[in-house]
């Protein structure tokens, strides 16, 4: 059985200080209640070691927004997977819309983080999803299964198993209050399962998770995590209340 995994993206939001203090909410919360699930705070990137300080010995898991594709050297700004794992992260974010839209990343350099992450043994949430026009006229399942099949190119199975988490994103929901139905969200991630069971094979991708992103709050977590298709969810604006994420993490 697939243990369901919710993430929180708090983007470029918050400050040490409220990061520090909303992980702390996070970690009471979780070992308080002894939640059958997996947690994961990523924070931008200079609040990556403070946040790890409040979740040391915690169940709660540290992430990254993002991670370059490159080994350390000359890359200004950028932010190596060696640098991560050093710092304690579980996992990177890799394909994310908004890195897509505004940093330009194309499937090709989408698959270029994921391998060298993977290659290094991060794990990483591979984001995939359609823009709006694309499911008005019928493409979404064209338009993800490209993506996956592009950023998974030529990685092992076993590989792919071990290291990844799809995080299906439809482009349209993310911060836009817009939530895919849940009976939408679980074809879609009945599909996206189908095309990990060609790169992967069906048994390797029966163990693959697949979370959904787009609006999820309170109000609707419940309803989308009760799907058999749905192991989790990334989370944006609303992982940035604590008591809303903890909603969300109970739901």
């Amino acid at each position: 059985m697939r243990k369901k995994l919710i993430a929180a993206n708090w983007k470029m939001n918050l400050t040490r200080e409220t990061g520090v203090r909303l992980a702390g909410e996070v970690r009471r919360f979780v070992e308080k209640t002894a939640l059958e699930r997996e947690v994961l705070l990523a924070p931008p990137f200079p609040y990556l070691e403070a946040v790890r300080g409040a979740v040391l010995g915690s169940p709660v898991l540290l992430g990254a927004q993002d991670v370059s594709a490159h080994p350390p050297g000359a890359f200004t700004g950028e932010v190596s997977a060696e640098m991560l794992l050093d710092l304690g992260c579980a996992r990177a974010i890799v394909g994310h819309s908004e890195r897509r839209e505004h940093g330009g990343e194309s499937d090709a350099v989408v698959r270029a983080k994921t391998a060298r992450a993977i290659d290094l043994g991060l794990g990483v949430i591979l984001c995939v999803g359609e823009k709006e026009e694309e499911r008005r006229s019928g493409r979404e399942k064209e338009v993800v299964g490209a993506q996956l099949r592009a950023a998974l190119a030529g990685l092992a199975a076993r590989d792919i198993e071990a290291k990844v988490v799809v995080a299906y994103e439809p482009v349209w929901a993310i911060g836009t209050g817009k939530t895919a139905t849940a009976a939408d969200a679980e074809e879609m991630h009945a599909f996206a399962r189908e095309v990990l069971a060609d790169l992967a094979g069906g048994e390797r991708a029966g163990r693959i998770r697949i979370l959904y992103g787009g609006s999820v709050k309170p109000s609707n977590a419940g309803e989308l995590l009760e799907r058999e298709e749905i192991d989790g969810a990334l989370v944006g604006g609303a992982s940035l209340d604590g008591a809303g994420f903890a909603a969300i993490l109970s739901a």
